[in-house]
């Protein structure tokens, strides 16, 4: 198995909120976990879209690689394994989605995303940085990953982050539900117990994979890696079951 693990970040937070899982998986993996256009180190580097991000990521290392995304990070995982399948050996999904299938839905929500980018842009880094965290999404942390998770959010600008929202965000995505039985390889889909909305977004997302499994973590909500680091860890460190055996995990 390619010993090569390249982890995609959510949006607000950066490459770093991966570290307590390196520490975890470094033995196994040469493990990459970038700064996404618009985030972090890569706050300057626009246009954030789902193409040139692809391109960043798919030239981080040659040849074979487990690709691992969070939440935005998921779905740029997601479209990348779609768009480069003969790249991804192994796909992990955390509070991911393939975007939003509705016409008017996604309208919706890619105006209400503009209108946030405009916010972010007038706002303070400290202050967006709260305002994120309060919704009801990550409700339920324990308060040192809300710490932490404040700390790398830190690490960031708005205008790096309005770039990102307007660029990646689940308005603007093509929505990839038609697409899931193209994926011939064995998945991993991972959510928060916690977690309803995703929860229930990962069921349908099962169903419609050929070959998916879902682990739902207990007590977990929707940040599972920095929540609980050493089972994502556990997960990735489990040996490549080869595609086409189905099976469910709890």
């Amino acid at each position: 198995m390619a010993n090569e693990l390249v982890l995609l970040h959510g949006f607000t937070q950066t490459g770093a909120s991966w570290e307590p899982v390196r520490r975890e998986v470094g033995e196994r993996y040469r493990a990459h976990a970038p700064d996404l256009r618009g985030h972090g180190a890569a706050s300057e580097r626009l246009p954030a879209t789902f193409d040139a991000v692809i391109e960043d990521v798919a030239s981080l290392v040659d040849g074979l690689f487990t690709l691992v995304g969070y939440s935005m990070g998921g779905r740029i995982a997601l479209a990348l394994a779609l768009a480069r399948p003969e790249r991804v050996v192994r796909l992990v999904l955390l509070s991911a989605s393939p975007g939003l299938a509705d016409p008017h839905q996604r309208e919706t929500r890619r105006h209400a995303d503009e209108a946030l980018a405009g916010e972010i842009e007038r706002s303070t880094i400290e202050s967006f940085a709260r305002r994120w965290a309060s919704q009801s999404l990550f409700a339920g942390q324990p308060p040192e990953v809300d710490r932490l998770a404040h700390v790398d959010r830190l690490r960031n600008t708005p205008a790096g982050l309005a770039g990102a929202l307007r660029g990646l965000g689940t308005g603007v995505m093509e929505p990839l539900w038609n697409r899931m039985a193209d994926l011939e390889l064995a998945i991993d889909l991972v959510v928060g117990e916690r977690d309803e909305k995703f929860r229930a977004t990962n069921e349908r997302m099962a169903e419609a994979m050929p070959d998916a499994r879902l682990h739902v973590i207990a007590g977990a909500g929707h940040a599972v890696h920095l929540e609980n680091p050493k089972v994502v860890a556990r997960l990735l460190l489990e040996e490549q079951r080869p595609a086409g055996r189905r099976a469910e995990a709890g």
